[in-house]
């Protein structure tokens, strides 16, 4: 099924079902007020949505027109947003931009960081934007939210806990993270607020395209209206979804409502390169700064500079036939 929240002006907005066009939706706040209301009791309330669904799509029960702009991050704020690291390539490029090395255990064992979540932006919410020498970068990621996942499970275990999904833009400053990283405690300031889809899916809504707890679909990227990346969920993913809430369960019970990141989306090129972008015929990147490594690798300097306000980006995902599955985050970059 599929699920949103109307950006009513609460702080946690309103939860209604989508259908699968997501062209209509009818309010589901007979069943639960909002999307935290539903995780919190998802054994129960899960079915009744997902009745609810059937009724949507079948044009059984009233429904209004479904405008994306007029919805929140699915979840407007939660009680824990951690954000891990699937895609080595992309660990491996944006370390080797600041001069880093990537630790051997980075292969089997996932970085993750713990980033802002009580006040995420909506997601055709402007990206407020004080300093353009702060470097600032868009990600595209995939996210799940949880049920309650109790302390210790395995990957396998925690695929069950995994209940809905949703796009990402992990805003970055990168012009503030190597001081960040330098003092020894991780990412703080230079992880601002994050959006999400307009809508968010149950995993089955995605059928063959959900494999071992990865998408097997392209994230698609515009960057000022122009393709910029296309890179495939299910290529070169080093560690699942599950994987990433196995990760963050491991000392500590993760509570209903935590959602949990992918990391930037990224492919290597067909020889175990980092790739080309998709004005050359590659799958492109889900960040600037990985264009930009590959800028400096080939000339020698870093040609694409970060956001400045008036730059837009627009994530997005299709299933086979081309429709939008999650809806688009659009956003524009603006002066603080």
């Amino acid at each position: 099924m599929k699920l949103a929240t109307l950006n009513d002006g609460t702080r946690d907005g309103k939860l209604v079902v989508v259908s699968k066009d997501i062209t209509r939706y009818c309010a589901a706040d007979n069943i639960a007020a909002t999307m935290q209301d539903a995780l919190d009791d998802w054994a129960n309330i899960a079915p009744k949505l997902e009745a609810l669904y059937r009724d949507v799509n079948n044009e059984a029960v009233p429904c209004e027109r479904f405008h994306e702009r007029e919805a929140h991050s699915p979840l407007p704020r939660a009680y824990q947003w951690a954000d891990g690291s699937a895609y080595i390539n992309h660990v491996e490029l944006v370390r080797k931009a600041r001069g880093a090395e990537v630790p051997e255990s980075f292969y089997h064992d996932p970085l993750m960081y713990q980033g802002g979540s009580d006040d995420f932006l909506p997601p055709r919410a402007d990206i407020p934007l004080k300093d353009t020498s702060w470097g600032c970068d868009m990600e595209g990621e995939i996210a799940c939210i949880t049920d309650d996942v109790p302390m210790g499970v395995s990957s396998d275990e925690a695929a069950n806990h995994i209940k809905l999904l949703m796009l990402v833009n992990d805003v970055s400053l990168r012009g503030l993270i190597p001081g960040e990283l330098a003092k020894g405690f991780g990412f703080f300031q230079s992880k601002p607020a994050t959006a999400f889809s307009p809508v968010c899916v149950t995993p089955d809504e995605l059928g063959d395209a959900w494999k071992d707890a990865v998408i097997q679909l392209p994230l698609m990227v515009d960057y000022n209206g122009d393709p910029f990346g296309r890179a495939d969920v299910g290529q070169d993913a080093t560690f699942s979804l599950a994987d990433l809430v196995a990760h963050a369960a491991m000392t500590r019970n993760l509570g209903a409502g935590c959602i949990i990141g992918s990391g930037t989306i990224s492919n290597q090129g067909p020889d175990g390169d980092p790739g080309k972008p998709v004005s050359e015929g590659g799958k492109g990147y889900s960040c600037i700064a990985e264009i930009r490594m590959i800028e400096t690798i080939a000339s020698g300097e870093a040609k694409t500079r970060f956001m400045h306000p008036g730059d837009t980006v627009k994530i997005w995902m299709e299933d086979e036939k081309g429709h939008s599955i999650f809806g688009a985050i659009e956003q524009k970059v603006v002066e603080a």
